[in-house]
């Protein structure tokens, strides 16, 4: 008999702590619902609008760009935000714009330059960026064809 109340107190003790946590999950997402409303007021503020990043050391590496946004009732109007610029991107087209590159063309022997061109691949935070690009470098050195002499030598048979 008493096993049988002792039963009972925890069946009702584990079906109060039921209707409890219920009641908890009711409330909070009851307290959810009034968020929305919160972000409406923030609707009036503008877009961030980010500088382009400043390295801390060198060209390349972790830096900082500041970000601004207009809005009569925003909290918040500037900001400053890490960032990194890869040191394997070609710098002079920008630190923040990613090109995909052809092969090299054959050496232009006017100039001794040989060229290549680049279309975009990927601009990081919304930098501004050409769609394509074009670099040029020496050609090195230009190699004659050495002609064939008199004296070229034959392989002996043993």
């Amino acid at each position: 008999m008493q096993q049988q109340q002792r039963q009972r107190r925890m069946f009702t003790a584990a079906l109060l702590a039921l209707v409890f946590i219920l009641a908890a999950v009711s409330t909070t997402e009851a307290g959810k619902k009034e968020k929305p409303e919160k972000k409406a007021k923030k609707s009036d503020c503008g877009e961030w609008q980010w500088s382009v990043c400043v390295p801390t050391n060198g060209d390349c590496g972790l830096g900082t760009r500041e970000g601004t946004r207009t809005g009569a009732e925003c909290k918040q109007t500037t900001k400053t935000q890490k960032c990194k610029i890869p040191c394997n991107w070609k710098k002079q087209f920008g630190a923040e714009c990613k090109y995909q590159f052809q092969a090299w063309g054959e050496c232009d022997l006017n100039t001794a330059l040989k060229t290549r061109t680049g279309n975009l691949k990927r601009a990081l935070h919304n930098a501004d960026c050409q769609k394509t690009v074009t670099i040029s470098k020496p050609c090195g050195k230009l190699t004659k064809p050495k002609p064939q002499g008199k004296f070229h030598m034959q392989k002996a048979a043993y």
